[in-house]
């Protein structure tokens, strides 16, 4: 099944742009050649630039704040393990401690940083980060991929409690939500959202073997789905087809 995800909010869809960035992040810098290396650089230089935004650090500790009040109120429910519930409340609360511990804001201390801020500045330019306009990146590119890979790790250590953050944020809501089974009927779908409750998130997940790409649209009032086939002329066309998936409202 393949799972695409639209967010209802501009906070949302910048969480998912940052657990986006730090999945690639995390897959590149284990490596050791030093193009994987050079993705890696310019992966951590975008989320910088999304982590830019003056009030993503502040949105991120509440957030932190109001699930962990939200969870303190399930306590004494019977349903609940309480030893399952205090784990995640004190992750809540490591998360809590490590971003709202870090001065400014996510990756600060590396604006500090010469050669980080040189290939920042020259990464943006077609080829501008040739051997002839930055001779020292280009030695540290020959260094071994282990000495690279440790100084990747330090200067990524600075983004950790932010990517922390925002991953249990996401678990979180992602497991608010329960998959049903919906039926498009010739290719288009649409729900009204019940009224009284604030949803932030839409999951859905289609057969891939049925070769369909949803165009997801939403609001606070409802949603609505189309699917779409990419057809031999390389363009896509609506489905006409009545076709089912799984969608979860979060």
């Amino acid at each position: 099944m393949i799972l695409y995800e639209y967010p209802f909010n501009e906070r949302i869809r910048t969480y998912l742009r940052l657990e986006h960035l730090f999945r690639r992040l995390g897959e590149l810098v284990p490596r050791d050649h030093p193009l994987d290396h050079h993705y890696a650089l310019t992966t951590m230089f975008e989320v910088m630039d999304v982590a830019a935004r003056a009030d993503l650090k502040s949105d991120v500790l509440k957030d932190l704040e109001k699930q962990k009040h939200v969870l303190n109120g399930y306590r004494g429910n019977p349903a609940i393990a309480e030893g399952v519930l205090d784990g995640v409340i004190s992750q809540l609360d490591g998360c809590f401690a490590a971003l709202n511990g870090q001065p400014g804001k996510a990756g600060q201390s590396l604006t500090e940083n010469d050669l980080l801020m040189g290939i920042r500045s020259r990464a943006g330019i077609p080829g501008g980060t040739c051997e002839f306009d930055l001779p020292a990146y280009y030695a540290w590119q020959h260094r071994d991929g282990a000495s690279r890979r440790a100084d990747l790790q330090r200067w990524a250590g600075s983004l950790g409690p932010l990517a922390e953050s925002v991953h249990v944020l996401l678990k979180l809501l992602r497991d608010s939500g329960a998959p049903q089974k919906v039926m498009a009927s010739s290719g288009q779908f649409q729900q009204n959202l019940p009224q009284g409750r604030s949803f932030q998130l839409l999951r859905l997940r289609i057969d891939p073997t049925l070769g369909l790409i949803p165009e997801i649209s939403g609001n606070r009032l409802m949603v609505s789905v189309r699917l779409m086939r990419h057809e031999a002329d390389e363009r896509l066309h609506p489905c006409s087809n009545d076709a089912s998936f799984e969608l979860a409202l979060c």
